[in-house]
């Protein structure tokens, strides 16, 4: 095999990260059981902060960023792929301390691979990534708790970012009323255009005055934010509602009181997309695949770069700049 490009973070003598395309060779890339050639990988928040420095995720330098992959499998050791299988790799240590995706190869652990479900592309698969793939897991365990959209209004705070703009595309594709919060009104066009039924800014969520309880206004919620506005969010919340939570650009302490657990029973989920049980993520894909897939909306949703351009999107993810899922073809 010859020599391949790759998107690299290092940290030079100084400390300081640089960040490069370099060639490297198969024996660059960790012994694992499964070689991809990659079609496609994304962009994340978490690949925004792997690219800072003194960020607490990475443990080892050099590194290959990207926490998602769709390809082909060029070799395999594990005996559920062959050559030529198209497959999906997201989360574990995938582009953290294990390269990634913005490669145009990868060797990954045949445990974190999953066969691409019938249904979608390699490029849809990456247009959904962890971001999606998240979105629809905030959807499945909602639902689990008997989530349906005749009981009222869905609430997707930081709807514009790539989590929240495939949680409204998804929940109004089921048929629920959504109401998407964000902090760039620009985007409310693009929002509607997804399915929300009503824009709403930060303000009208939370207004920087936390209260124990409040009226109810949702009936649930699917928040990559976290922090305070998440704590408003629960003290509105109607009675047995839920809110889905799996971010925290809003802040890491949610500081709630008791009340609206034990006065409206309520329910606060959290939701790990990194190291989600393999049998549950099969499960997700088939969704993305099947009932929670907007195809229709890619377009809307989609913008695509090369690796050239991911140390500019990179920093503007991070920024809160970037509208959608931005996939990279590598």
């Amino acid at each position: 095999m010859s020599d391949f490009q790759a998107y690299t973070i290092d940290k030079n003598e100084n400390g300081e990260i640089e960040s490069k395309i370099t060639s490297l060779s198969r024996n660059n890339l960790p012994d694992s059981d499964v070689l991809i050639k990659v079609h496609y990988s994304s962009v994340n928040y978490k690949d925004g902060m792997v690219a800072t420095p003194n960020n607490p995720l990475v443990k080892n330098y050099p590194i290959v960023p990207g926490i998602d992959l769709s390809g082909k499998v060029v070799e395999s050791r594990d005996s559920r792929f062959k050559p030529g299988d198209a497959v999906i790799a997201t989360s574990y240590e995938i582009g953290v301390n294990h390269h990634g995706g913005y490669s145009e190869y990868a060797t990954i652990p045949g445990e974190w691979v999953v066969p691409l479900p019938d249904g979608i592309s390699l490029e849809e698969a990456m247009i959904y990534g962890t971001a999606g793939f998240t979105a629809a897991l905030s959807v499945h365990r909602l639902e689990n708790t008997g989530l349906k959209p005749d009981h009222g209004k869905i609430l997707v705070p930081g709807a514009s970012g790539g989590v929240g703009s495939m949680a409204v595309a998804m929940l109004s594709k089921r048929g629920y009323h959504v109401e998407a919060s964000t902090g760039s009104t620009e985007h409310s066009a693009f929002l509607k255009e997804l399915g929300a039924e009503n824009i709403l800014t930060r303000e009208d969520v939370y207004d920087g005055r936390l209260k124990p309880i409040q009226s109810e206004r949702w009936a649930a919620a699917v928040d990559p934010v976290g922090g305070e506005q998440l704590a408003s969010i629960l003290s509105q919340l109607k009675y047995n509602g839920a809110a889905a939570v799996s971010g925290l650009t809003g802040g890491t302490k949610i500081p709630t009181e008791v009340y609206p657990f034990i006065l409206r029973g309520i329910s606060l989920i959290g939701i790990d997309s990194v190291y989600c049980p393999m049998p549950t993520r099969k499960k997700i894909w088939h969704r993305l695949a099947n009932d929670l897939k907007t195809t229709n909306l890619f377009d809307e949703i989609k913008s695509e770069i090369s690796l050239k351009e991911l140390p500019e999107t990179l920093n503007q993810i991070l920024q809160g700049q970037t509208r959608g899922r931005v996939i990279v073809k590598v």
